[in-house]
């Protein structure tokens, strides 16, 4: 966990301040679209492009494993923890590809900046497929492991426990990055067009 918050510290500190959970259908199109826009012709767009690639490729494994863990036996399948751990993976996705898509068209940012943050939710998004993974051999026993079934609940909690700090860290982090275009924006005066991009301070990115 020391690591991930390091490297998000390390992305964050590229743009200093100088100047519910659901499985939602996540469609990269538009900021993939979007990228290419913002930052065609370098190689900067093509690494935000995979790293979102291979978060939507997470994205889906963790709902494939949700799937095929409805038919283990009924201890598990009835784990309320089973199933909220991996629909945070749905929603660390949504975060990324909906808080990427407008930070990439906001001027506030520059190309190195956007990198960074991509690379950032790449990481959290890594490190939660990890986490569905460890699920997965858990709960089938497909580690090699005899679990007694408190044993299993028990590494169950724990996997909880570990995504729910990943899903904090992704809000966090979003809040983090837009805190600094909003920073800026009032700085050049321009506060209303970063509320509108955004939504208000109580909405969900804030």
């Amino acid at each position: 966990m020391k690591r991930i918050i390091l490297c998000l510290t390390m992305a964050l500190s590229m743009f200093s301040f100088q100047a519910k959970a659901q499985w939602v259908v996540a469609d990269p199109t538009n900021l993939v679209q979007n990228i290419i826009s913002a930052v065609q012709g370098t190689s900067t767009a093509s690494n935000m492009i995979n790293n979102l690639n291979e978060s939507i490729k997470i994205y889906k494994q963790g709902k494939e494993y949700y799937d095929a863990l409805k038919s283990v036996h009924d201890l598990v399948k009835d784990a309320r923890k089973v199933k909220k751990t991996i629909e945070m993976v749905s929603e660390i996705t949504d975060m990324y590809v909906t808080g990427f898509n407008k930070m990439v068209g906001d001027p506030n940012f520059t190309v190195n900046e956007l990198a960074a943050i991509s690379t950032g939710y790449a990481k959290l998004l890594e490190e939660g497929g990890a986490l569905v993974s460890d699920l997965k051999n858990v709960v089938t026993g497909s580690n090699g492991l005899s679990l007694s079934d408190k044993e299993r609940m028990d590494a169950i909690d724990q996997i909880y426990n570990k995504m729910l700090d990943y899903r904090n860290l992704t809000k966090y982090y979003t809040q983090k990055s837009i805190s600094v275009s909003f920073i800026r924006a009032k700085d050049k005066g321009d506060t209303d067009r970063v509320l509108s991009l955004y939504g208000s301070p109580a909405e969900r990115y804030w």
